[in-house]
């Protein structure tokens, strides 16, 4: 059974930093480009960072450039968001993505809260 489970989030206050996990189950993540999104309520998903099955990272928006970071553990077949200087603005629920053609997977999810 395919399965995407994210932990990680939580409530911090502005400057500080979390570690995003996303942890695979049912398939291997070396076949597949894995990302993160994240979605706010009433706006559509943005795609924030990404990796591709060989390991290459995508590009990432400006709006979290030079602050996040992704990477993944083939052994363990996760994928990390590493996520410094948090801003209020970053507050939303976060998802892991795993897709390669003809095929897609999502996480439930987990909440970053940016709040002082």
């Amino acid at each position: 059974q395919v399965q995407l489970v994210e932990s990680g989030g939580g409530t911090v206050q502005p400057g500080a930093s979390l570690k995003l996990t996303c942890v695979a189950s049912g398939f291997s993540i070396e076949n597949y480009g894995m990302s993160w999104y994240r979605q706010t309520s009433g706006k559509g998903r943005q795609s924030v960072a990404g990796i591709t099955s060989t390991g290459t990272i995508t590009n990432s928006p400006d709006s979290v450039k030079g602050r996040f970071t992704i990477s993944r553990d083939t052994q363990k077949n996760a994928v990390y968001l590493q996520m410094d200087n948090l801003q209020p603005e970053d507050t939303s629920v976060y998802y892991c993505n795993a897709s390669r053609t003809g095929y897609e997977h999502w996480g439930q999810g987990t909440q970053v809260t940016v709040s002082s």
